[in-house]
This record gives C-alpha cells, structure tokens and sequence, in this order.
C-alpha cells in the first residue's frame, strides 16, 4: 500500500462546510460548585472534547453546550483528534466526550485508555463507516475496487491517519480486497470533503473513506460500496464518556448524558443546519435556533 499525505489544499465549498476547528476554551475539568441540586442554577465549568471533523459530535457537543449553558454551567468545547481527546479525559482536563465509537472504530482506544474514563450510555445505534463513491461510478462493491483502481485514477482519498476509521482501511478493508496497488492518501477530514467535491463538481469518479452519520450524503449524490466481507464491521453506537469522578462532581449532568438519545431525523437535520455554518459564532446561533424550533424535544431531554 502505497502512502502518502495530502498537500494542503485551498479553501473550497465543501471545505467551508466542515466543521470549525476551535471554539472558547475554560478551566479543563474544573468546577465552580458541585451538581448536587439539578437545579438550574446548579452551575460548574465543563470542559468537551470534541474530535476534529465528525459533524456527529461537533452537532451533539454544540447541542449540549446551548442546554447546559441555558441551566447556568461554563460549557467549553475543545477540538483536538481523537488520540489527544482520550488523553486528556483520561487525565482529567476533559470533563465529556461523545464521540466514541463502538464495538469496532475506537476500540483501541478503550484498550489503553478504558479504565482512567467512564461510559455514560450510548445515545445513536446506527452509526457505520463506510467506503463511498460517486452514485455513478461503475463498480457497487469493494470486491470489484481492485480490478477498476485505474477508473478511480488509482486512489483512495481517507481522512486523518490516527482516525479509528483509518485504522480500519489499514489494518482491514485493504487486505481484505486485495487493495494494496492503490495509493490510500490520509491527511484530514476537511481536505477529504474538498477532493470529494471538487471530483463531484467535475464530473469525476472518486473513492473516499466517509461513515454515517454525515451530511455529504445530503449534499453530494453518493453511494456507499457493498462489503461483502463485513472488513467495516457491523452498525455500530456512539457513546458519551466522562472522566473519573465526574459523576460525583455533576450528578445531574451525567443522568442527563447517560439517558441522552437522538434519532437520525433530528441529528441530521441538525447536522445540515450547521453545514453553512462557517465560524464557531455562527454555529452557536443556528443551534440555537435549532433548539428554539425543536424546543419541545430539546426540552425532554433534560425533563
């Protein structure tokens, strides 16, 4: 397998709509008063750790930085990717993550950082990643890839090399169907969705690594290549964790969490308000008027 890493790439439309790479940070895992009452005057700095370019978690951190924010806590969202994520909740300076990624995508995470953070509840069951192309693309399944590499100018657009997906064409997907000859380019989410569109706006075949999810489906007419082989795995949950003791320190806040769940109508129409959404400001007004037309929902999460 040939490797290599993307040049930088220009801004471009679909760059635009990937999700801003930071926002307001606080004191990491500290607290201002204890969650005792549940009240919404309970108040405390809380600390998200939000991975770089999953819209899922970009969407469901900024959806809980607008309600706790509304019951009078400090809510900080910090971008990093994951591997940087797991260690700081595993030390303590992130309070929530809830990104994770199970039973396959970030497994080995859990292997080293398990026991040093604790899972709250898994809040979507329908998450899966996948390998898509073009919907007009000449081939529909990952066995035929190979033999075709040539009508997809020999490679495979991926996203960031420490990405648990990324993992998952190595170590997989890629021994699996016999795809070592094609070049398999990671750099980033953003520089991904700018190859995708600029080869969809040409007219162009194009193979990238992408997961559900994700509002390129709305946006680009995709298809998502058959593994016959299952080397992706199963549908798969996505989970919150916290650190140790937060629990003890926001009792309220993690009952909330732990009985968080969000169905795929509500969390991808949120996802495709935020995806015009170009500065971490305007992203928190169009989840807040998100939440005001979905405030009846909005409200039952936390009743």
């Amino acid at each position: 397998m040939k490797m290599r890493m993307l040049a930088p790439l220009a801004v471009t439309a679909a760059a635009g709509l990937v999700l801003a790479g930071c926002s307001s940070s606080g004191d990491s895992g500290s607290t201002t008063s204890a969650d005792t009452s549940g009240s919404a005057t309970a108040g405390g700095d809380i600390t998200f750790g939000v991975f770089n370019g999953w819209d899922e978690a970009n969407a469901s951190s900024l959806l809980w930085e607008n309600i706790l924010d509304a019951k009078g806590y400090n809510v900080s969202l910090e971008y990093a990717d994951p591997a940087p994520v797991f260690q700081a909740l595993a030390d303590g300076d992130y309070d929530l993550t809830t990104d994770v990624w199970l039973p396959k995508t970030h497994a080995s995470y859990l292997d080293q950082y398990g026991d040093s953070i604790v899972e709250l509840g898994a809040w979507f069951d329908s998450a899966k990643l996948t390998v898509a192309v073009n919907a007009d693309a000449p081939i529909d399944s990952l066995a035929d890839l190979a033999a075709n590499a040539d009508q997809f100018g020999n490679t495979i657009v991926g996203i960031e090399p420490g990405a648990g997906l990324t993992a998952a064409m190595e170590d997989d997907v890629i021994p699996t169907y016999g795809l070592d000859g094609m070049d398999f380019i990671t750099s980033s989410t953003p520089a991904m969705l700018a190859e995708l569109d600029t080869a969809m706006a040409n007219g162009e075949n194009i193979v990238v690594t992408l997961w559900e999810p994700h509002w390129a489906y709305g946006a680009y007419d995709l298809k998502n290549l058959e593994d016959p082989e299952g080397a992706l795995g199963d549908a798969e949950s996505i989970y919150t964790y916290s650190r140790t003791g937060f629990s003890d320190d926001f009792p309220q806040v993690a009952e909330w969490m732990s009985a968080f769940t969000m169905d795929s109508d509500h969390l991808y129409d949120l996802e495709n308000a935020l995806q015009a959404a170009g500065t971490d400001a305007d992203q928190q007004q169009v989840v807040a008027d998100w939440v005001a037309a979905n405030q009846e929902w909005v409200d039952s999460l936390t009743a």
